[in-house]
């Protein structure tokens, strides 16, 4: 390799060599690279971002609402249930993990509880757009998706 003085020897690390001058001027003419490059991937990362957001929401509150309906059955099946009780158990139990507003819908099967039987099943199902609770502004992939989940359970009573 050859350094400045044009001889040919090893050069170290803190010298200049002779391809230092063309390399130099090769990084000065793509400066606007990374500009253009970041431009092109960015909306993609974004996109990305954003939709593992809302996915996982989705899976979060889609949890939630299986365990609130599933609370709401507890409450159903026992002695003296009646349905603004399993409504206010699962009221509750949304609002605690931060899920409330006016589309929501729960509904209690046989209304009241309390007239089914002896082993037979009382529904609670829980119903809400995700629209209504996305932590993005507008949902760009779920949208007014009903989210809904279902719980049955036998009606526990003394004979």
């Amino acid at each position: 390799m050859k350094c400045e003085s044009g001889k040919s020897e090893q050069a170290l690390p803190g010298q200049p060599c002779n391809l230092d001058k063309p390399c130099r001027s090769y990084r000065k003419k793509r400066r606007g690279a990374a500009v253009v490059e970041f431009a092109v991937v960015a909306p993609v990362f974004f996109l990305l971002v954003f939709g593992m957001i809302e996915f996982g929401r989705m899976v979060m509150v889609q949890q939630v609402i299986t365990n609130a309906s599933r609370e709401g059955a507890r409450r159903a099946v026992l002695d003296g249930a009646t349905t603004a009780e399993v409504t206010a158990a699962v009221n509750d139990y949304l609002t605690t993990a931060g899920i409330s507003g006016g589309d929501l819908e729960i509904a209690v099967t046989p209304n009241p509880p309390s007239d089914a039987g002896f082993g037979e099943p009382v529904s609670v199902a829980v119903s809400v757009p995700f629209h209504q609770v996305s932590w993005i502004p507008t949902p760009m992939f779920l949208g007014d998706t009903p989210m809904s989940a279902s719980t049955v359970m036998r009606r526990e009573s003394v004979q």
